[in-house]
């Protein structure tokens, strides 16, 4: 796992954890912005997740190249 798949991770939490507390207090704009943190946390973990497997790709074909 990468930095961006972590970061991606914890905003999805914190996310959540906004959302149900914005719902809790009948606070719209919190709800909305724990709304928001999950959706940059799915692109960022996502991301994270291309990239890592970009290098591991990377990775294999020097190992074949050096066969």
């Amino acid at each position: 796992m990468n930095k961006d798949e972590l970061e991606g991770k914890w905003d999805k939490t914190k996310g959540t954890v906004k959302e149900n507390v914005g719902r809790a207090i009948n606070d719209p704009d919190m709800e909305q912005e724990g709304v928001g943190d999950q959706a940059k946390g799915n692109v960022k973990e996502g991301f994270g997740k291309a990239r890592r497997n970009i290098g591991e790709a990377v990775e294999d074909l020097g190992d074949k190249i050096k066969s």
